[in-house]
């Protein structure tokens, strides 16, 4: 399994992590629900290259790309951050949100040296809620976003 960090994409890597994005199946998941415009999305990439708090990672495994994962809020002082995955909506893969949580957790424990995660999941999102609670996740905490209901979740090292 490869992980490419955003800022090293091709233009064409970079587009299709941009089209799974904004497919509904995806987006459908994601705080902003929005479609992004191609100039936005390459924006953003650009600002990633001088960001300390976020980090996204196109996942490729057996020269087919399977997915994203990314990190905000990194936070080395309380060595910490965020997570977030989505998959490549068009060429679903068997176990493919397994892999990609694999991927992340262990980038961000062993790699980063990172002791906690933390995500946020619309509680509605039963299928990502039981892989969370399969890598032992435990809910902390609830919130309201875009008026639904958010479960907040943590994992240890």
């Amino acid at each position: 399994m490869e992980l490419i960090d955003f800022v090293d994409l091709t233009l064409k890597e970079r587009l299709i992590a941009l089209n799974w994005r904004n497919s509904d199946e995806i987006k459908k998941w994601m705080y902003l629900q929005n479609a992004i415009s191609t100039k936005t999305h390459l924006d953003f990439i650009d600002e990633l290259q001088f960001s300390k708090e976020r980090q996204y990672l196109l996942v490729k495994k057996e020269n087919n790309y399977v997915g994203v994962v990314y990190l905000t809020g990194i936070d080395f002082d309380k060595n910490q951050y965020y997570f977030g995955l989505y998959y490549n909506p068009f060429d679903k893969m068997k176990g493919v949100g397994r892999l990609l949580q694999e991927a992340c957790i262990k980038y961000a424990f062993n790699l980063l040296g990172l002791n906690k995660l933390k995500l946020a999941v619309f509680a509605s999102n039963l299928r990502a809620i039981n892989l969370y609670k399969r890598f032992n996740f435990i809910k902390t905490s609830e919130k309201i976003v875009n008026r639904k209901k958010v479960d907040c979740l943590e994992l240890q090292r």
